[in-house]
């Protein structure tokens, strides 16, 4: 509690998740006017539904949520809302630091070995999306989240720890010159019987998500583009940035595997490993993959 009030008091906004990284479930009272836009996430008075939605800087709405939640993992929500962007260096997947783009700052070692790099958000729309040209490296900006410390990994065990003792630095111009960048057009995928629906209208932001679609078109065309060797890689990433857009309600999940899938088959994926790349992205942001 001392430490999500530390965060609070930063003016980072806190909610808390499962303990498998997952966020809680909605009560059922919520689940059953979510799709109704008149029910106004931001603003619920649940003290878990929704996700990140239900993040907040009132340490007594923190405190409510770590009673009901004890196991839980803290985590912060990213953004203009609390201010912060945060690079995702994950190792095991190929990301390494970019010492022209990403300066010293605070750092976060993670649990699962990888490193979250924070900043401050510059002011201007930036998507939480795989960074350009950097496999294996994710921003978390606005429509997205981090587990914080003192957070324990359910998979490792390890905590997550504050490292270097450095403050929040600025994001070095570079940066969010890549963050920014347009998607290349997708590459055209191969007509399917069931094509799949728009993510949202352009300029239509689901979730906190500016312009999901051109952001799912991004994910997309970085398959496209992959190299011989590195595709199934950079299909997983795809699939953990479509899965944040599902988790954030940018994007129906039939929609997000259906792209997924014809894009892994156009990059000479074979069904099996197009699959597997795409379950071990939405296993690893702990979003389900609804039937």
């Amino acid at each position: 509690m001392a430490v999500a009030r530390g965060y609070a008091t930063a003016g980072w906004r806190v909610f808390v998740l499962g303990r498998s990284k997952r966020p809680v479930a909605n009560c059922q009272p919520c689940k059953a006017v979510a799709p109704d836009h008149d029910h106004d996430r931001e603003v619920c008075d649940c003290l878990t539904c929704h996700g990140f939605y239900a993040a907040t800087t009132d340490p007594t709405r923190i405190a409510a949520m770590l009673a009901a939640i004890p196991d839980g993992l803290v985590a912060i929500r990213t953004g203009a809302t609390s201010g912060l962007v945060i690079v995702d260096i994950d190792p095991a997947h190929g990301g390494e630091l970019d010492r022209a783009l990403m300066t010293p700052t605070a750092t976060v070692a993670t649990g699962g070995g990888g490193w979250h790099l924070y900043y401050t958000h510059p002011g201007k729309p930036v998507p939480s999306r795989p960074l350009p040209g950097h496999p294996g490296v994710d921003i978390k900006a606005d429509g997205g989240y981090v587990v914080a410390p003192p957070s324990i990994h359910p998979a490792t065990r390890r905590p997550y720890r504050w490292a270097g003792g450095r403050a929040v630095g600025e994001m070095p111009p570079p940066l969010l010159e890549v963050c920014l960048s347009q998607p290349d057009p997708p590459t055209p995928a191969p007509a399917a019987p069931h094509p799949a629906p728009p993510a949202s209208p352009a300029g239509q932001g689901g979730g906190g998500i500016s312009h999901p679609d051109l952001l799912l078109a991004a994910h997309l065309a970085a398959v496209a583009r992959a190299p011989q060797g590195r595709r199934r890689t950079t299909l997983y990433g795809a699939a953990r940035g479509a899965a944040r857009m599902v988790a954030a309600d940018a994007l129906t999940c039939r929609a997000a595997l259906d792209a997924l899938t014809r894009a892994g088959l156009a990059a000479g994926q074979t069904a099996r490993e197009t699959r597997a790349a795409i379950e071990g992205g939405f296993r690893d942001e702990a979003v389900a993959i609804q039937p």
